[in-house]
C-alpha cells in the first residue's frame, strides 16, 4: 500500500473515533443520563477533551489525511513527485495537531476518572461534593454508595471517561503512525505513482 492510501485509512479510522469522543463529552453534561444544573456537572466535563481535544482537533489532521491518497499537486516546477512529498511532509504538522489533541483528552480524562465524579453525598441537605478524590473508589466499588444522586452517576463517569480515554490514546497512536508514514512518502516518495497510473518518480 502507497502512503497516500495508507494515510486515508488513518484518516477513515480518525473519523469515528472523533465523532465517538464527541458524543461522550456530551453524555458527561448529564450525570446518570439526568439534567442537573451547570455548577453540578464534574469540573473535567467543561475542559471539553472530548469535543475540542479528540473531536474538532483531530478532524482537521483526518480530513487532510483523506486527501493525501488523490493529492494531485504538481508542485515544485510541475515536478509531480516533488508535490506529492511536500504533501506527505506538511501532514506531519497536522499528525503533531492530532496528537496535542488527543493528548489534552488523554490528561482532561485520567484527572477525571482519578477525582471521580461530583455528586448528592447527603439527600437530605442535597450536599454535592467530590467524595473520590483521591481515586481509592475505583478499588472500592462500595464506596460508590457514598453517591446518593444522580443515581449510577460514578459507573456513567467512569465508563464515559475511560472511553475517552482509551479514545485518545488509540488517536494518539494513529496520529504518531502517521508521522512515519508521512516522513517515509517525504523521503521516498509515494510507491503508487501518480496521473497516469505509473510509479511516481523519485
Amino acid at each position: 500500500m502507497c502512503s497516500g492510501g495508507f494515510a486515508k485509512c488513518l484518516g477513515i479510522s480518525l473519523m469515528p473515533l472523533s465523532i465517538i469522543c464527541v458524543l461522550c463529552n456530551i453524555l458527561l453534561f448529564f450525570p446518570g443520563g439526568k439534567s442537573v444544573d451547570s455548577d453540578h456537572i464534574t469540573l473535567q466535563v467543561w475542559y471539553f477533551g472530548g469535543i475540542l481535544g479528540s473531536g474538532v482537533l483531530m478532524i482537521f489532521p483526518a480530513l487532510v489525511f483523506l486527501g493525501l491518497k488523490n493529492n494531485d499537486c504538481c508542485g515544485c516546477c510541475g515536478n509531480e513527485s516533488c508535490g506529492r512529498r511536500f504533501a506527505m511532509l506538511s501532514s506531519i504538522l497536522f499528525a503533531a495537531v492530532g496528537v496535542v489533541g488527543a493528548g489534552y483528552s488523554v490528561i482532561v480524562s485520567a484527572v477525571a476518572i482519578n477525582q471521580g465524579p461530583q455528586c448528592v453525598v447527603n439527600a437530605t441537605t442535597n450536599q454535592w461534593e467530590y467524595p473520590f478524590l483521591n481515586g481509592d473508589y475505583l478499588s472500592n466499588k462500595t464506596a460508590w454508595d457514598s453517591c446518593k444522586e444522580p443515581p449510577n452517576v460514578v459507573s456513567w463517569h467512569l465508563s464515559l471517561f475511560s472511553v475517552l480515554l482509551v479514545m485518545g490514546l488509540i488517536q494518539m497512536a494513529l496520529c504518531a503512525v502517521q508521522v512515519v508514514n508521512g516522513l517515509l512518502g517525504a523521503l521516498c516518495g509515494d510507491c503508487c505513482g501518480c496521473c497516469g497510473g505509473s510509479d511516481g518518480a523519485v
